[in-house]
């Protein structure tokens, strides 16, 4: 006999002892060419800070000019930043296309409006600061959240595919002479190029965290089966993940 197995926005009939279908195989396709490409402009972006660990503020910044800042890294001047701009580039755009393919697929078929838009009775004080404090303490999710999102998850994977993203892209294209010789809004807009890179990588670093948390997360609450979900789309109504 039948029963249904709640998934935001649909209720899907299905034999009790089956799984339910936790993430669509578009979702789960484009989360690994993502996790991909991540990867590789984390490496590519190392290799880059490396041959000029040092930050500017305005259109020009260079050896011999006061930095904003500096990082505690060696400075490999015109070290490794050969390959890594080439591996950043073409990592970049496999990341921009990827996201433009998971927002339009994400709009088309609900999935932010069912999955990710919080619920009225979710913005509340109380509920905000209880899911907070859960992630705070990295505490194991609940078996209810097997199928849905909490408002904090909701939020920032809203943030994230909606601001930073778009911010790291932005950024990006305005450090690219060739992109800003047709488009100069896109430097002057932010200050000049010393700026966009410096605002660059504040957004990396942001997606880093991002990342690193998310990693925490899917660890506390069980990395097998979240990991398995993701691969095969499907979880266990039963089991607490």
């Amino acid at each position: 006999m039948a029963d249904s197995v709640y998934i935001p926005g649909l209720a899907i009939p299905r034999p009790a002892a089956l799984p339910a279908l936790r993430h669509s195989a578009l979702v789960r396709i484009t989360h690994w060419i993502n996790a991909l490409s991540f990867l590789g402009l984390l490496v590519s972006g190392i290799g880059i800070l490396l041959a000029h660990p040092r930050f500017y503020w305005g259109e020009t910044g260079g050896l011999g000019t006061p930095s904003l800042f500096d990082l505690p890294l060696p400075f490999m001047l015109g070290g490794p930043s050969g390959w890594g701009r080439y591996l950043h580039f073409q990592s970049a755009w496999l990341s921009v296309l990827n996201g433009m393919l998971y927002v339009a697929s994400g709009i088309a078929g609900r999935h932010f409006r069912d999955s990710l838009i919080p619920r009225q009775r979710e913005l509340s004080w109380d509920s905000m600061r209880r899911s907070i404090a859960s992630h705070l303490r990295f505490e194991r999710p609940g078996a209810d959240e097997a199928f849905t999102y909490n408002v904090i998850q909701r939020i920032t994977y809203l943030a994230v595919v909606f601001c930073l993203f778009p911010l790291i892209i932005w950024t990006g294209l305005a450090m690219s002479p060739a992109v800003t010789s047709v488009f100069p809004a896109l430097v002057t807009t932010l200050g000049g190029h010393q700026c966009a890179r410096t605002i660059h990588f504040f957004a990396a670093i942001g997606s880093m965290l991002f990342v690193f948390v998310h990693v925490v997360m899917v660890w506390r609450a069980g990395f097998l089966k979240r990991v398995g979900a993701m691969l095969t789309g499907h979880v266990d109504a039963k089991e607490n993940l």
